[in-house]
């Protein structure tokens, strides 16, 4: 049995750190491109190009157009083609985009994360959406960022949404990667997950239960305290090598199922992945208690938890089948499940939770 376990060269964490970005990045080179939309340039620009500057980069500004597409991907490749260093800066899309220009162009990158939503910062993996922004593929990448800079007074001063998002698809990443180790499913680096990996993963978990509640508290009032720390380093850093190279399952498998119905485009990544995530405990017929507890923790720090908070206030069977058929594509992770998964069998699942979640909320009231 083959182990491989994958993360960033570097990561820097902490309040203020954008500020002195320059003393972390490689001074290998002399021509820095940064990938940011206006609001996210606007917010860190400054900061970010007077850092790089002061280490004796050139910094050009691609505006990033706000989906991951291939379409995107080429118009900004065809701009950064010349730079030394792509800098990524803002959401998971933005990120993801960096990622794939990187992939394109041989540059070195660096991930800025502006919201603590997802462990895209981190990862090696890019999630391409269609123009009409439905799930269409991974990319893998097989490399991981050069650097990851996570400055927590932008974090925490994003909208709080974000941080609970990011909260749910760290949640996730546990219980998947312990289902992939359990079923001695291959990681994304195709190779079986290290004992280091499934620690991380573990952590990534509990971390989240310890802290979430006061971490929201402290994301909603602008604060950075150690809880906000802690989630943070759990939502970015513990979630990209825990799911990376502790392996997925079927949460996000059915992320990608409910991405192909229009009305949970509103929905952010981590919300549908909190959904699936009490899919797969279902699928996995897991205690009715443990996904109680996980209902009452989602609920308490404000993540959804039935189809209606997702938009889909009255799915159909056509809904549903579009949903499960899509989670039970052959390239989908839901199959490293120990068992054989089909589209009834999510449908069933989706719809199990989905009662189990609406009759706790009703018992709450």
């Amino acid at each position: 049995m083959i182990r491989t376990f994958n993360a960033p060269s570097a990561y820097v964490q902490g309040c203020g750190v954008l500020d002195s970005i320059g003393s972390y990045v490689d001074a290998d080179g002399t021509s820095a491109v940064v990938l940011a939309d206006e609001t996210v340039f606007d917010l860190v620009g400054e900061s970010l190009s007077t850092g790089l500057e002061a280490s004796g980069f050139s910094v050009d500004r691609i505006e990033f157009g706000g989906a991951c597409t291939h379409a995107e991907v080429a118009r900004i490749a065809e701009q950064a083609a010349d730079a030394d260093v792509v800098v990524g800066v803002g959401g998971g899309r933005a990120l993801d985009t960096a990622k794939a220009v990187r992939a394109e162009v041989g540059s070195r990158l660096v991930t800025v994360p502006t919201i603590a939503s997802t462990d895209a910062p981190t990862s090696s993996i890019s999630v391409l959406y269609t123009e009409a922004d439905e799930f269409d593929e991974f990319q893998f990448h097989g490399a991981n960022p050069d650097l990851v800079v996570v400055d927590t007074a932008v974090v925490a001063g994003a909208p709080t949404r974000h941080f609970r998002s990011g909260m749910a698809d760290a949640m996730a990443t546990w219980f998947e990667a312990d289902t992939a180790v359990r079923a001695h499913a291959t990681n994304v680096f195709e190779g079986h997950s290290t004992r280091t990996a499934h620690a991380i993963a573990r952590t990534c978990y509990e971390t989240v239960r310890e802290h979430g509640r006061s971490a929201v508290a402290a994301v909603e009032r602008d604060a950075v305290t150690e809880s906000v720390e802690a989630v943070v380093e759990a939502n970015t850093l513990m979630s990209g090598i825990g799911f990376e190279s502790g392996g997925l399952a079927a949460a996000h498998s059915v992320h990608d199922g409910l991405t192909q119905v229009a009305e949970t485009h509103g929905a952010t990544h981590g919300e549908k992945v909190n959904l699936g995530t009490l899919t797969q405990f279902v699928l996995e017929g897991r205690d009715t208690d443990e996904l109680v507890d996980l209902i009452d923790f989602s609920l308490d720090v404000g993540l959804p938890v039935t189809l209606a908070d997702v938009g889909l206030d009255d799915p159909t069977e056509a809904h549903l089948r579009t949903i499960a058929e899509a989670t039970c594509e052959p390239y989908e992770t839901i199959h490293n499940e120990p068992f054989e998964v089909t589209p009834r069998a999510v449908r069933d699942a989706l719809v199990t939770a989905d009662e189990l979640a609406r009759e706790r909320v009703s018992e709450r009231r």
